[in-house]
């Protein structure tokens, strides 16, 4: 049965917007009396009847709807943006196939790209939702500064992590994490972290990881460390 996006929803009908309409009448060829799935990206998923197939707004009668349980974990990616937005968006796909709660996307002083639009993010991650069957969106922070995001109080009970290895720090994030828990990991530009940077991690309670034994490109490396965390889970 075809999955859609609406936010806001509520019984007991639901208007899709046009770019979902357009999909449902003209894509799918959907008729009135067909039934379809809609999700608000917050967990709750409609079982719906079309009732008026307007490929610019089609109107939906929900005939059952059941809140979806969130995960006993949180997974927070901390990412400086790929020079290339096309990495960047492969990256966000994959991950949101996998399954993440929050990316966000960072400056730190040897980031290629110290702004990156996010619109065309959030279009890769209601797709990847709709393949994937997901139905609590993920969701992206943008132009968070280094300094303040380790700073930050919001993340206080998380395991926090950056992708940090020398002769002294080799622990693999596998093995550092914790099941059932809130993790942030810091991933940083192709050029890495500066020296300062790291060190004031560390200073804010933050424990360096492995990734594994070879160099990965950042958005390897953000996609490696989401895999990583739902097999802890798992």
């Amino acid at each position: 049965m075809p999955l859609f996006f609406q936010e806001n929803c509520k019984a007991p009908t639901i208007t899709l917007n046009p770019d979902e309409s357009k999909h449902l009448i003209r894509v799918l060829r959907q008729k009135t009396g067909d039934e379809v799935q809609v999700t608000d990206g917050e967990g709750n998923l409609f079982h719906c009847k079309i009732s008026d197939p307007n490929p610019k707004k089609t109107l939906l009668s929900v005939i059952s709807s059941v809140l979806i349980p969130e995960d006993s974990f949180e997974i927070h990616l901390a990412i400086s943006p790929t020079k290339s937005p096309d990495r960047m968006e492969w990256m966000v796909e994959k991950i949101t196939e996998i399954g993440f709660t929050k990316i966000h996307l960072m400056k730190s002083q040897h980031s290629e790209r110290s702004f990156l639009k996010t619109d065309r993010l959030e279009k890769k991650i209601i797709s990847a939702c709709k393949q994937s069957k997901q139905y609590r969106k993920p969701n992206i922070v943008s132009g968070r500064d280094f300094k303040d995001l380790i700073r930050s109080n919001e993340f206080e009970g998380f395991q926090k992590f950056i992708a940090y290895v020398d002769e002294n720090h080799q622990t693999h994030l596998f093995d550092a994490a914790k099941p059932e828990n809130r993790y942030l990991i810091l991933i940083g530009p192709e050029g890495d972290f500066d020296p300062d940077e790291i060190q004031e991690a560390f200073q804010q309670g933050f424990i360096p990881v492995s990734l594994g034994k070879n160099r990965l490109r950042t958005e390897t490396a953000g996609l490696s460390a989401v895999q990583m965390l739902q097999i802890v889970n798992r």
